[in-house]
């Protein structure tokens, strides 16, 4: 079986690990088209601010037996023959998975063509915007979604005082409701971070930002994010089904039955998820199906994560609540603190927690499981309940249940990351080596760091190095 896997990025290189982590005997050769091993785009922005090196961003190296090739784009697909043909070569495929991504939306304005101006997606784009803020004092975001707001935090993180331009009437439309987004930019504004909300953008002059209703926004930099769009070119141009993304059946098949899509390129019953959760779910999917088996991807509950200095943002299903549906909401502005919940028979079904709240664990673990809230919603608003004292800031993770997942990117519950103490592991790389944890949004890396220094006081003759 030669599987050939286009896209060498996180979720493409998922679904090599998986493929050769069930068949050894399966061929895989993966194409990346840019010249980097595989690294978490999410910490991105936390590299923009100076918070990690890009070491810090490298995803496992391949499984032994995969031929990678880095830097050799693909030009076209040929399902026909089953051939997929680089710039350098042709490769033959018995099973073809496509993980081209997305590519950065670029708005239609005048002056983009600016040395000064940089769309925020990858490494690269990364690194040039490094370069350009070196020299800046003054940098402007055009766009207020997750991708937006990640790239002000890092330049703000930089020492840059940060305008963001967003059409829409709040920042992060499609995960916040209205009293949240207002909310999160008066918490932003108290990072440096000023929100211009229903602004649309006339033209980049090189020092400024000029917009539809004739203000002037001066910058030394124009940062673009403005959202992406499923890479479907060579699907479309190979004859397969496109969408928004590519169409995939539950197998995560296209529509010729020897081609596959995952990640951010795909499009399952409607929806494009854009997240690495839901693409290493397709990728465990893709090679289950691959080396034989029957798996079937349902989609995916998603969560949404916006965690930095002053800002701790958890938003999961939809902020949209039907007309049986029961909302319960908590607003602390001056202290930057929002929760809000949808519920639906009595099941979570949309949330959105921001600031300091304990109860952020408990309302994921609820929405993630479709279980049943407490009769007490006011203890998952504010953390405890209604009259009680705040719990301890730091409980022990003794208290925690083996099964508590820890990483949810990855699925890691407390007792795998025991399960690698009594192996023999002593540092946080050993987790992360021997269980993925912390590889997706890298939220959970103080949770890691904690239970690994834990174990170490329950076995006071190791030492522990993170």
């Amino acid at each position: 079986m030669r599987v050939l896997v286009v896209g060498y990025g996180m979720a493409g290189s998922r679904a090599v690990a998986e493929l050769r982590a069930r068949d050894t005997d399966v061929k895989v050769t993966a194409l990346g088209a840019e010249p980097h091993r595989p690294y978490n785009r999410i910490l991105l922005s936390s590299l923009l601010a100076g918070k990690v090196g890009e070491d810090d961003l490298a995803i496992a190296a391949a499984p032994a037996g995969a031929d990678v090739r880095l830097g050799e784009p693909v030009v076209a697909v040929d399902p026909g023959r089953r051939i997929v043909r680089t710039t350098q070569e042709e490769h033959e495929y018995d099973a073809l998975v496509l993980a081209t991504g997305a590519v950065p939306v670029i708005p239609p304005l005048n002056g983009l063509d600016a040395a000064n101006v940089h769309a925020f997606r990858t490494l690269d784009d990364c690194r040039r915007i490094a370069a350009s803020a070196r020299d800046a004092q003054r940098a402007v975001v055009l766009g207020g979604g997750l991708l937006g707001l990640e790239a002000a935090r890092g330049l703000a993180g930089r020492g840059l005082a940060v305008d963001v331009v967003h059409l829409g009437a709040h920042l992060m439309e499609r995960q916040l409701d209205g009293d949240g987004g207002r909310v999160l930019a008066r918490t932003l504004a108290g990072l440096g971070i000023r929100a211009h909300l229903g602004a649309g953008a006339r033209e980049w002059t090189g020092d400024a930002l000029h917009l539809s209703d004739g203000n002037r926004i001066p910058a030394d930099l124009l940062v673009l994010a403005c959202g992406v769009r499923p890479d479907t070119r060579l699907a479309a141009a190979a004859g397969l089904a496109v969408g928004r993304g590519i169409l995939v059946d539950d197998a995560m098949r296209t529509s010729d039955p020897h081609v596959y899509a995952i990640g951010d390129c795909a499009e399952h019953r409607g929806t494009v998820y854009g997240l690495v959760a839901p693409a290493w779910d397709h990728a465990a999917t893709v090679a289950d199906r691959i080396t034989g088996g029957r798996a079937a991807y349902r989609g995916s509950r998603v969560l949404t994560r916006l965690k930095a200095s002053g800002v701790d943002l958890a938003a999961m299903g939809s902020p949209e609540a039907g007309a049986d549906a029961e909302v319960v909401s908590f607003a602390d502005p001056a202290r930057g603190t929002y929760a809000r919940l949808v519920i639906h028979e009595n099941r979570i079904t949309g949330a959105v927690l921001l600031g300091d709240n304990p109860a952020v664990g408990t309302v994921v673990q609820l929405f993630d499981r479709d279980a049943e809230a407490p009769a007490d919603r006011r203890s998952l608003l504010l953390g405890r309940s209604y009259g009680a004292d705040p719990p301890a800031a730091t409980d022990s993770p003794a208290l925690m249940p083996d099964a508590a997942v820890v990483c949810r990117c990855n699925t890691v519950r407390k007792a795998a990351i025991t399960a690698v103490w009594r192996a023999g592991g002593r540092t946080v790389a050993d987790v992360v080596a021997a269980t993925r944890a912390t590889t997706g949004c890298g939220g959970c890396r103080d949770a890691v760091c904690g239970l690994v220094d834990w174990l170490s006081t329950v076995d006071p003759d190791t030492e522990v190095a993170a």
